[in-house]
């Protein structure tokens, strides 16, 4: 009973961020690298690692320190920070996406519009190196010598960098959704359109001009993950019911490709777990809603993964103190006597080999 408890409070804090659009699981980063990030639910969508990196370098320009980390975060995005001695206010930050499935708009390893997005959000401050360094999907060069001296600027942007990995693997899904806004479709779309959100897998659009329909296919390697991760999207689905969610995005889960993904490749369509649909209409894109909307959106399926594994740790939690309470009654248990009184006469308990000898 308590375990379901717990599970039934993972889908309605679930349901309830669907309906602010807002609160899916971020990555906190560590310093030694290499190193996978854990998950956090948190509203803020940048690297705690590398923020940290870019404003503890930026508060210390004046000292000159040689900086190299490495670092993974979910879904095997990997980052590398470099500062030289020779140039210590030089910092070159490399990021390393996934590679693409065939299915994927990319080109040249990024995904479609990603370049045009990081001139949009960083403007001139920053060069991006081409080619990159190499192991990489792209480089770019801050040079805070060259960064306004006002605190406030230097730390929003600093913010904003921080914040690449949303920048540039949102970037396709930005455009789509932007035009939603306008309630428009872009002219260079296909009618079905794969975007990347995890290492050879992508997720699919079908957009329209007054709606996007976004459909996941949700694959896990574990057995038990798949069971908990059906057993939450339905309740996920059913919670999305409620009168208090009525304006969040229409959502549906189903055991087969929904209809709206006729034509996409069929080694895709592989979902042990089943697909989940989300309606996506203008009001859930407007003005600052488009950002948070883009970033929930492409880390769904690690949203997902999150409530699982605290699903599954609760569980062998509540396993592991019960098994302990149980070891712990039969040791305070008391034996049995080896004899038994009646009327104050006493009888010898016979084993099987004393009524076999007699």
């Amino acid at each position: 009973m308590r375990i379901q408890k717990v599970y039934r409070r993972n889908v309605q804090v679930g349901t309830e961020n669907l309906g602010r659009l807002c609160c899916l699981p971020r990555a906190s980063s560590s310093s030694s690298p290499p190193i996978r990030s854990r998950w956090r639910i948190q509203g803020l969508s940048h690297s705690r690692f590398l923020l940290q990196t870019l404003l503890t370098r930026a508060q210390n320009l004046d000292k000159a320190v040689e900086l190299d980390y490495q670092w993974i975060e979910f879904d095997d995005v990997r980052y590398h920070v470099q500062v030289t001695m020779k140039n210590p206010s030089i910092l070159l930050l490399s990021v390393s996406l996934p590679n693409p499935p065939p299915e994927a708009m990319s080109f040249d390893g990024l995904p479609l519009g990603a370049i045009e997005a990081i001139k949009t959000a960083y403007g001139t401050g920053f060069q991006i190196l081409d080619p990159p360094r190499d192991g990489f999907s792209l480089t770019l060069k801050l040079n805070f010598s060259k960064l306004r001296p006002d605190e406030a600027y230097r730390n929003s942007l600093l913010t904003k960098l921080a914040s690449i990995r949303e920048v540039v693997m949102g970037a396709p899904l930005k455009i789509i959704l932007r035009h939603l806004a306008s309630r428009t479709v872009a002219p260079e779309l296909d009618r079905l359109v794969a975007i990347m959100h995890r290492p050879n897998e992508t997720f699919f659009l079908v957009p329209q001009a007054d709606k996007v329909t976004v459909a996941f296919p949700m694959r896990f390697k574990d057995s038990v993950d798949t069971i908990l991760a059906t057993s939450f999207l339905k309740q996920f689905v059913e919670a999305r019911r409620a009168a208090s969610l009525s304006s969040a995005p229409s959502c549906s889960w189903s055991p087969t490709a929904p209809q709206e993904l006729e034509g996409a490749p069929k080694e895709t369509l592989s979902a042990n777990a089943g697909f989940v649909t989300f309606v996506i209409m203008p009001r859930h894109v407007e003005g600052e809603k488009l950002d948070r909307t883009v970033w929930n959106l492409s880390t769904f399926h690690a949203y997902v993964s999150y409530h699982v594994k605290c699903s599954e740790g609760f569980m062998h939690t509540r396993m592991r103190r019960r098994v302990e309470s149980m070891i712990q009654a039969l040791d305070q248990a008391k034996p049995l006597e080896k004899t038994r009184s009646m009327n104050n006469k006493s009888f010898k308990r016979l084993g099987l080999n004393d009524v076999n000898s007699k």
